[in-house]
């Protein structure tokens, strides 16, 4: 497992995955340390139903299930849960070794405090990240102006009304619709991911292409001054269509697709995930 993959407590392996701009930590692992359980599967299971009983719907309801890498060498859907999260359910286990984890856990998460204070740190934090996957600078450098991008545009969001995921979620599928023809979900099943970062698997054609309908988008907002859903939604769909004018025009002239199915998956891997999708739609992929 890569060294990246898994953070030591105790001697004890703790997988992680980066996700959503942070950590996830799998709840497995951690329950096993602190209930010192033979049977941590069967723990967490009980955990879980205790949890929803006594009111924490909203921890349960946090737990995402991510890939990870089993001991034999299987990967395989775990639940996992951020540092916060973590920090509740640990609350719930009655156990003496509790306290170290908390202080554990409490590191993590003053580390992401410090970048939130320094953004330069967390920039930092990114390139590394992404340079030990094995990303080329230049790739790198896009993304990074990316991540920027979007965060000027979902600030934009959150000071003219837009408040809920749903509603981030459905202007980000109204930008890459106009953009690419093709929603988040669509487009990742295109290129063969699943709980991967679209952004992480797109090319530099995809990444610029992406960053000009999110400028654009937060450019028409502040030029029209718009506020509200509906309006905001208009700035996103002309955001997307202004974008996804300028790919026609690349693809017209060159006579090649901007869109592949080209990521950054072990390809092996990559091909028996779109050849499921194939099947799954009688073969009508491109």
């Amino acid at each position: 497992m890569k060294n990246k993959e898994v953070a030591i407590f105790k001697q004890k392996e703790i997988r992680r995955s980066w996700h959503d701009d942070e950590w996830y930590f799998s709840v497995i692992d951690i329950v096993e340390v602190l209930a010192k359980s033979s049977i941590a599967r069967r723990y967490w299971s009980d955990l879980k139903i205790k949890l929803k009983k006594e009111g924490y719907s909203e921890v349960y309801e946090k737990i995402v299930r991510l890939k990870m890498r089993a001991p034999d060498g299987k990967t395989r859907s775990t639940d996992c849960a951020s540092t916060e999260t973590m920090l509740r359910i640990i609350q719930s286990i009655s156990s003496p070794y509790a306290e170290p984890l908390k202080r554990w856990l409490a590191r993590v998460g003053h580390d992401r405090i410090k970048e939130i204070a320094d953004p330069e740190l967390a920039m930092n934090r990114a390139k590394e990240f992404y340079k030990k996957k094995g990303y080329s600078k230049e790739w790198i450098d896009k993304r990074l102006r990316g991540i920027t991008v979007r965060q000027n545009l979902t600030e934009e969001w959150g000071e003219r009304g837009i408040k809920n995921s749903i509603e981030y979620a459905i202007l980000t599928n109204e930008i890459m619709t106009g953009t690419f023809d093709r929603d988040v979900q669509n487009y990742k099943e295109f290129k063969g991911l699943k709980q991967e970062n679209l952004r992480d698997h797109m090319d530099d054609m995809e990444l610029i292409l992406t960053m000009l309908a999110e400028a654009t988008t937060t450019k028409l907002h502040r030029d029209r001054d718009s506020n509200g859903f509906i309006k905001i939604k208009h700035d996103a769909s002309d955001g997307g269509r202004i974008a996804g004018e300028t790919r026609k025009k690349i693809e017209k002239i060159s006579g090649k697709p901007v869109s592949t199915h080209n990521n950054y998956l072990d390809k092996s891997e990559t091909m028996e995930r779109i050849d499921i999708q194939k099947k799954n739609i009688g073969g009508q992929i491109e």
